[in-house]
């Protein structure tokens, strides 16, 4: 579709697309991907790939019980990337795994090691040229501790992905709103005010949507001040 649309119009239809190889052999993992960049240079698209496994579970896919090596990648697995994507095009970010999981667990269950960011920087790094060659994602940020988050951005994360703490947000903001409106959301018509009194205003879903995104929107500014980034 995005070619397509690229003849057509001269531009992308979309800036990035995110290819998850992860549980494939590394080789084969990094060779597709090296396949779909040749094709989305010509458009300056941004290739967002992953090697090393996410813990946890997502999408309906299950990777609670992958080995504890597997999720956590090394500087030769960083390095091959580099080698065989960056002759193609410098548009390419790595989801790289250290120790990730999504969703949120109890603390402690987690063991994140982000400081391995910066050892796959200072291992390729003299080797290229660049002080930081990487950008990384940070997949499974949810629930992540502030340090963990810092040093990771500090090492060259350049986006992380929250679902989990995103969709708590919304619901959280409808909560909120049931909580606090409980005695009007019993029915159409009664409430604390009156048996004859209408309800219409507050099971307005305009109303308790709004409170779920005004919930969402500031949990995505918390995102946006974790990765120091500016605040649209």
């Amino acid at each position: 579709a995005d070619e397509a649309y690229f003849k057509a119009n001269g531009e992308p239809l979309f800036s990035s697309h995110m290819l998850d190889l992860s549980e494939e052999p590394h080789e084969e993992n990094v060779g597709i991907c090296a396949k779909y960049l040749k094709r989305m240079a010509p458009m300056d698209l941004i290739l967002e790939m992953e090697i090393g496994i996410t813990g946890g579970v997502e999408d309906g896919v299950d990777n609670s019980g992958v080995a504890k090596d597997k999720l956590y990648s090394t500087p030769e697995d960083t390095e091959l990337v580099w080698n065989t994507l960056s002759p193609i095009s410098p548009m390419f970010t790595i989801a790289a795994a250290f120790g990730n999981v999504h969703g949120v667990y109890k603390p402690g269950n987690v063991k994140l090691q982000p400081e391995l960011l910066h050892k796959f920087q200072q291992n390729l790094g003299p080797k290229v040229g660049y002080e930081k060659p990487f950008f990384f994602v940070f997949h499974g940020g949810s629930g992540s501790e502030k340090a963990d988050i810092h040093t990771a951005v500090d090492a060259g994360v350049v986006k992380m992905n929250v679902d989990t703490d995103t969709q708590w947000a919304y619901w959280e903001g409808l909560l909120k709103f049931y909580k606090a409106k409980e005695g009007y959301l019993q029915g159409q018509i009664g409430n604390p005010e009156g048996e004859d009194k209408p309800n219409k205003s507050y099971y307005d879903p305009r109303k308790w949507v709004r409170c779920s995104e005004e919930s969402m929107r500031d949990r995505v500014i918390e995102g946006f001040k974790d990765l120091k980034a500016p605040i649209p």
